[in-house]
């Protein structure tokens, strides 16, 4: 035997589980007591099911993944709409997921997709709809909730509580405070809380723990007062940041974000008398 075949490790499969014979099971995945793995599933490398997890039918999920007891992976999506066509669930490798996550398939209304990418936390209770689209690096705390064709992007932060209406984009880097209702696109680098949810300021600490530089963070800043600080109109503010950040990437960042919006912008959160907060 060589050294290549001599590392790979075993599947284990807890006898009181139940593995469908489709399903695909690849090195080093373990399965725990009680658990079902539906038909077409396939599950990567040192992926640990724990105790009593669902996973249903047409569910791809990466290696060096971790899902506690009681989750249930790729159901059919809630929409009155499906009836039973094949669409897919398919996460990334690196994820922790919480005790009593839901996701859920995809639906036939756009590529057929729920998709989760790879690195993120998932905290208990954490609902993700079908067709949702969510980047890496992500935490959602505790009860944190998607409704349907919800993206967020990468390295972005959704509190406990959490409700996002269906087709919300959420932007890189930023932050939801817990218990907010989100209702309308959230942009990169910003902190946004309540219902409905306003821009509370820019998320200047997650950026520095994040490796931004002082630089990029003050360029940032710059653009975050000329779109959300200034007395401009969204059109007219966009058009300014163009022509006096043409270079800056994360004024680019800003301005496509801003373009391919469909339910529009959280605004800034209205000061009440004697209230301060800064806009970094």
């Amino acid at each position: 035997m060589d050294q290549a075949s001599s590392n790979i490790k075993e599947v284990d499969i807890h006898p009181t589980a139940l593995v469908h014979p489709t399903a695909e099971l690849d090195s080093g995945v373990e399965v725990g007591p009680y658990s079902v793995i539906g038909e077409d599933v396939k599950i990567g490398r040192d992926t640990r099911i724990g105790p009593h997890v669902t996973v249903d039918k047409w569910t791809t999920i990466g290696s060096e993944n971790e899902i506690f007891q009681f989750c249930s992976i790729g159901a059919p999506p809630q929409d009155l709409g499906y009836k039973g066509e094949k669409t897919e669930l398919i996460i990334g490798d690196n994820n922790v997921i919480r005790e009593f996550v839901t996701m859920h398939r995809a639906t036939t209304k756009e590529q057929g997709i729920t998709r989760c990418g790879s690195n993120n936390l998932f905290m208990n209770y954490v609902h993700v709809a079908h067709d949702c689209r969510v980047g890496d690096h992500i935490i959602m705390a505790n009860a944190a909730t998607l409704a349907g064709h919800v993206d967020i992007d990468d390295h972005a932060i959704v509190g406990g509580l959490v409700a996002v209406h269906q087709h919300v984009r959420i932007g890189a880097y930023c932050i939801i405070g817990g218990a907010s209702a989100v209702s309308k696109d959230v942009p990169p680098y910003v902190m946004a809380v309540g219902n409905r949810a306003k821009l509370y300021r820019l998320n200047s600490v997650g950026l520095r723990r994040s490796g931004f530089s002082n630089e990029e963070i003050s360029d940032i800043k710059k653009a975050y007062k000329i779109l959300f600080m200034s007395s401009l109109t969204l059109k007219e503010a966009t058009a300014r940041l163009a022509g006096e950040m043409p270079d800056s990437v994360h004024a680019k960042t800003f301005l496509d974000f801003i373009k391919e919006s469909h339910r529009g912008l959280v605004r800034v959160k209205t000061k009440k008398k004697g209230e301060h907060h800064d806009e970094d």
